[in-house]
């Protein structure tokens, strides 16, 4: 099994040291949240992951590990915010509205994502917070909202340059290439690498993707599925562990974390999978490091360092 992140690596960092670069996933669970004992270790929650750098914190979809996540903003600061959004099916989004920081008038949070058809970023989260759905009305929230939309092109958050990608994943789906320096992380949790019904993405999707996360330091990629699995859930938006092995040395990739765990995936089979795809990835040698992405592990990134 590929080995967690050094001890120097998982305490929690001076996240505002200058020029310090980290990671840590505060969601990592796929579809819906799976609080209890066969899930601990990895996580329950849904989608949400942070990247710092000094005092730029940057928070890429708003699943329901957004929460916690809203109350250490709230505790730390800082007072200005960007979450990234993927997309705005239900485990990207869901915790957005207990995101403690919304209700604080000192807060601007900047919300930045893919536009969906007609319909955009502003209303689609307004929407979610409609009474039909939540108790709560968008008219309440205190801070100071900025909506932008990035479906394709860069934006400059901070040291940080993101870059932006259309993936195969149904909706308008989007992943991250994330640069600071020189430190590169992608950030690609809902992508069906074989996919055959995005017809508007071809041709030449291989090649690009491949190219997207080219020498990353960092790739969290989906892998949702063992190969044994995939055959009847083709269509469904979703990667194999194999697949994302498969891209992450075709491109190069110094470490790979799976991500979007199936929720009904208990820990121990994950450890065993992880164990298993290690040893593909390193087989004949230059393999990345592979590994699970975990809810609460630091990465301390050593290229921002």
């Amino acid at each position: 099994m590929a080995p967690d992140p050094e001890p120097s690596r998982t305490g929690r960092p001076d996240a505002h040291a200058p020029g310090r670069t980290y990671l840590r996933c505060w969601g990592t669970r796929g579809s819906i949240p799976s609080p209890g004992n066969d899930t601990v270790r990895y996580g329950g929650n849904t989608t949400c992951v942070e990247v710092c750098d000094g005092d730029t914190r940057l928070i890429f979809d708003a699943g329901s590990g957004i929460r916690a996540l809203g109350d250490d903003v709230y505790e730390k600061g800082p007072n200005s915010i960007h979450i990234f959004l993927t997309h705005f099916h239900w485990d990207h989004i869901q915790g957005f509205p207990f995101f403690r920081p919304l209700y604080d008038p000192d807060d601007v949070i900047h919300v930045v994502g893919p536009k969906q058809k007609d319909i955009d970023v502003q209303n689609l989260f307004a929407g979610q917070m409609g009474p039909i759905y939540f108790p709560v009305p968008f008219s309440v929230v205190a801070a100071r909202m900025e909506f932008e939309h990035l479906n394709e092109g860069t934006y400059e958050a901070g040291d940080f340059t993101l870059e932006v990608m259309r993936v195969r994943h149904p909706s308008f789906v989007t992943g991250y290439r994330i640069t600071v320096r020189d430190t590169v992380i992608c950030f690609i949790p809902d992508n069906e690498l074989d996919g055959e019904i995005y017809d508007e993405l071809e041709p030449g999707f291989e090649q690009r993707i491949v190219e997207f996360v080219g020498d990353a330091d960092l790739l969290i990629h989906d892998s949702m599925y063992t190969e044994e699995e995939y055959p009847g859930r083709k269509g469904w938006g979703h990667s194999t562990f194999e697949q994302s092995v498969r891209l992450a040395r075709e491109a190069g990739v110094k470490e790979l974390l799976f991500f979007h765990h199936d929720p009904v995936r208990p820990d121990d089979e994950l450890d065993a999978i992880v164990e298993r795809m290690a040893e593909i990835a390193n087989r004949n040698g230059g393999g990345p490091v592979v590994g699970a992405a975990k809810e609460g592990v630091y990465h301390r990134m050593e290229g921002g360092s």
